[in-house]
């Protein structure tokens, strides 16, 4: 009897077993769902990447291949429209085509080059500290790890990303307000802060989409997935969409 008893009152309650397969049946949607998104977002990025040569977006302005320029550029574009960008970055370059003579160039002189950029001053001095540092910890060669990019002047994670991704075809995710929003008006995510977003995408997006997944999404919101009345009807990716937060 008391081997018995024992055994009884070892056995798990029939709510606890329900809890049990509760956990695991919210487990196990929780991987469809994912699956499910990463199938989508796979999708989204095929379709966009047919589109794209079609899209007469700004982005397509910016510098591609050389990592050097690419990280310039992508420090001049914060908070700047990428046409102001590519004109200023072409200005920036004829005197300044690498890490040393940018180096050489004095703030002031940055600054006059790379107006009407937003804040220009401030950027012109965070350039000229950025060909320095180039030049005496990393030899004259941008760095290609997160880590040593976020050491540099007036570089963020989402400048960080942009080279990763854009000079380096590094899997990283660069998260702008294009980005942030399109993801979530898409129904991929549900985040409000930039590396929520990055975080979010990199759970569902394979590795070989997601170093193009920051230029396809700002061609699209810069051309058709606009913040205030998006033109979803001509949409390459309309049948994708959950469409959330528009009207």
């Amino acid at each position: 009897m008391w081997f018995c008893s024992r055994w009884v009152s070892s056995r798990p309650s029939r709510s606890s077993v329900s809890d049990d397969v509760g956990k695991g049946n919210g487990f196990l949607t929780a991987i469809a769902q994912s699956r499910i998104l990463t199938r989508r977002a796979r999708r989204i990025v095929l379709a966009l990447r047919r589109a794209y040569p079609l899209l007469d977006a700004p982005v397509r302005l910016m510098p591609r291949g050389n990592p050097y320029r690419i990280l310039v550029s992508a420090v001049l574009s914060t908070r700047t429209q990428d046409p102001v960008t590519a004109s200023a970055a072409r200005r920036l370059f004829a005197l300044a085509p690498d890490p040393g003579s940018l180096a050489r160039l004095r703030p002031t002189q940055i600054s006059q080059l790379i107006y009407p950029v937003g804040f220009y001053r401030t950027k012109a001095r965070l350039l000229s500290r950025l060909g320095r540092s180039i030049c005496a910890e990393n030899g004259g060669r941008v760095p290609d790890s997160i880590e040593e990019l976020l050491k540099l002047p007036g570089v963020g994670r989402k400048v960080a990303n942009i080279v990763l991704s854009q000079a380096f075809g590094r899997p990283a995710i660069a998260v702008d307000t294009h980005v942030r929003r399109i993801s979530n008006r898409l129904g991929l995510v549900s985040t409000t802060r930039p590396i929520e977003t990055e975080r979010g995408l990199a759970r569902i997006l394979p590795t070989a989409y997601q170093a193009e997944w920051n230029r396809l999404i700002v061609a699209l919101g810069q051309t058709i997935c606009r913040p205030a009345r998006p033109r979803c009807p001509v949409c390459p990716v309309r049948h994708l969409c959950e469409q959330r937060g528009v009207a």
